[in-house]
C-alpha cells in the first residue's frame, strides 16, 4: 500500500499545530536560526515496508539539496565528559560479586573501552527534547549492555570467529566459549532489568515504551534478523537491498533505539520521536557504511579489531558492491540526510546530534 504527495519541505502547518518538545514553533521556517535555506518541493512516497531504503523516498522538484553545516560546539569535550559519566554508571551497574567468574566476564567486555556512541546518543536525544542526563542514564547503560552482548556473541567461533575486540582478546579467548555465551546472555537480561529498576522521574508508560523499543531492536525484527540474513548471505551474490536490510537491522536498529529511547525518557511527543527516528536511521546506516570502508582501508592495530575480516569471509559490503568511491559518496549523502532531519529542532540544543553525524562519518576506528 502506498500514497504519494508533493509537500513543501518547511511546511509544518499539519505537524506543528501545538508546541512540540524541542521543536521550533510559531516562527518563520529558518531551521538553523542564522542560516537561510531555500524552501524545496519534494515528491514524497510512503510505502508500507520496514526497509529504510523504501520507507521514505524523496526527490527534489527543482533546487538541489543543500547541506546543513554543524553549529559551533565543543564536541570532543562533550564526548569525553559523557563517556566518563557512562563508564561510571556501567561500573556501578555490574559489581564484582558471586558468582565471580560470570561477573568478571561481563565486566571484562562491558568496561573494555569503546566510544560509548549509543549511550551518548541516548543522552543527547533526551537533552534535546528537554530532559536531562539522569533521566536517560539507565536506558543509556542498557543500550551499551545490549551492544556489548552483541559483540561477545558476534565474535564467537560459531559466528564471526574473531580473536580481537576493542584492542583486546575477545571474551571467549579469555573465559572460554561457554562463559562468553553466558556473559552475553546475562548482559542482555540485565539491560531490561536495569531500565525497569533504575529509571526515576519518568512515567511508567514511557518506561514500558522504551523497554518495548529495546526488545524489538534486539529480537527477530531487529538485530537477530540482520544477523541471520548476514549468515545466510555469506559466499553468495547479494543485492544492495539485501545488504541494506542486513545493516539496517544488525547495526542501525540499535543506534535508532538509542536516539528514540532518549527522546521517550526526555518527554518527547510522538512527532518529535519520529523525526529523531528518521535522523537515527540515517546515522545508523552511515555507521555501517563507514565500518565497511574502514575494514578494507585500516589495519587491525588502527581498528582495535581484525581488519579485512569481511573480505576473508566473502561477506557483502558496501565497498564490495559499490566500490570505495561510491561508498564514500553514499556516506556523505547519509550525513546530509541526517542533518536535514534535525532542521525542525532548536539548532543549539541539537548541536551534539549534528556533530555526531559528522563524527561517525569521519571516525578512523
Amino acid at each position: 500500500m502506498a500514497f504519494s504527495t508533493t509537500i513543501s519541505f518547511y511546511d509544518n502547518s499539519l505537524l506543528l499545530k501545538k508546541p512540540v518538545n524541542g521543536l521550533i514553533n510559531n516562527q518563520p521556517r529558518t531551521p538553523l536560526g542564522h542560516l537561510k535555506f531555500t524552501p524545496l518541493k519534494i515528491q514524497a512516497t510512503y510505502v508500507a515496508s520496514p526497509s529504510f531504503k523504501h520507507s521514505f523516498q524523496s526527490q527534489e522538484m527543482g533546487n538541489k539539496s543543500q547541506k546543513v553545516p554543524s553549529p559551533a560546539f565543543e564536541f570532543k569535550e562533550y564526548m569525553i565528559n559523557k563517556a566518563n559519566q557512562v563508564n561510571k554508571a556501567l561500573d556501578e551497574a555490574v559489581p564484582l560479586q558471586h558468582p565471580q567468574k560470570i561477573n568478571e566476564a561481563m565486566r571484562y567486555s562491558l568496561l573494555a573501552g569503546g566510544k560509548r556512541v549509543r549511550p551518548i546518543l541516548c543522552i543527547a536525544s533526551c537533552e534535546l527534547v528537554g530532559g536531562d542526563e539522569g533521566l536517560a542514564m539507565p536506558a543509556a547503560c542498557a543500550l551499551e549492555m545490549i551492544h556489548t552482548m552483541s559483540l561477545i556473541h558476534d565474535d564467537l567461533p560459531c559466528m564471526d570467529n574473531d580473536d580481537l575486540r576493542r584492542g583486546k582478546p575477545t571474551s571467549h579467548k579469555i573465559f572460554g566459549e561457554d562463559t562468553a555465551v553466558l556473559a552475553g546472555d546475562a548482559l542482555l537480561s540485565l539491560a531490561f532489568e536495569h531500565v525497569a529498576r533504575n529509571t526515576k522521574n519518568v512515567s511508567s508508560d514511557r518506561v514500558v515504551q522504551a523497554i518495548a523499543e529495546l526488545g524489538s531492536t534486539v529480537g527477530s525484527k531487529g538485530l537477530v534478523a540482520g544477523q541471520i540474513v548476514d549468515i545466510d548471505s555469506e559466499g553468495k551474490e547479494v543485492s544492495l537491498s539485501t545488504l541494506e536490510y542486513i545493516h539496517v537491522h544488525k547495526t542501525a536498529k540499535l543506534l535508532e533505539a538509542a536516539v528514540v529511547c532518549g527522546a521517550i525518557m526526555g518527554g518527547a511527543d510522538a512527532t518529535s520521536v519520529e523525526r529523531l527516528r528518521k535522523y537515527a536511521r540515517s546515522i545508523g546506516l552511515l555507521f555501517q557504511v563507514v565500518d565497511d570502508i574502514l575494514d578494507v582501508t585500516k589495519s587491525s592495530e588502527e581498528l582495535g579489531k581484525t581488519a579485512g575480516k569481511d573480505l576473508a569471509s566473502d561477506k557483502a559490503t558496501y565497498p564490495k558492491l559499490m566500490g570505495i568511491d561510491e561508498a564514500k559518496k553514499f556516506a556523505a549523502q547519509l550525513v546530509d540526510e541526517a542533518n536535514q532531519g534535525l532542521a525542525f529542532f532548536d539548532h543549539v540544543k541539537a548541536a551534539p546530534l549534528y556533530h555526531f553525524a559528522n563524527y561517525i562519518a569521519t571516525r578512523q576506528n
